[in-house]
């Protein structure tokens, strides 16, 4: 060990690695997102328990109105998207082998992509009558 390397301080050795500054718009991302989806949770929310008790053909209608279905895509999109980040950090944190960490956050970002597009397709063949 060299002379100059035992002065180096824990903050030096740690510069240059980590998340590189994506840290505070990783944050923002999770609180934007959990606002958005709190507020059409709501609207999920209120439109489940005014459909609630009619029949099939009125569920069907109310979900192919353009502007509900809208709304719905945007739940379903907005939930997806904080799912991954969410999971993202965890991984992140708690996963230390690189290879299954690599594994595991594109295994997390190909769920929440399958799972939004399962979404937003079944609510466009409602909205389309199929």
């Amino acid at each position: 060990m060299s002379s100059s390397s035992r002065f180096v301080t824990p903050l030096k050795k740690a510069r240059g690695k980590g998340s590189t500054k994506s840290g505070t718009g990783h944050f923002w991302q999770q609180r934007i997102t959990g606002v958005a989806a709190l507020m059409l949770s709501l609207v999920y929310v209120v439109l489940l328990l005014k459909l609630q008790g009619d029949d099939y053909a009125t569920v069907m209608a109310t979900l192919a109105n353009p502007f509900v279905a809208v709304l719905m895509i945007a739940f379903l999109a907005v939930s997806a998207w904080h799912m991954k980040i969410g999971m993202q950090v965890i991984i992140e944190d708690y996963v230390h082998h690189e290879g299954l960490k690599i594994a595991a956050l594109m295994a997390n970002s190909f769920f929440a992509l399958l799972v939004g597009l399962a979404g937003v397709v079944a609510l466009i063949k409602i909205s389309f009558g199929a």
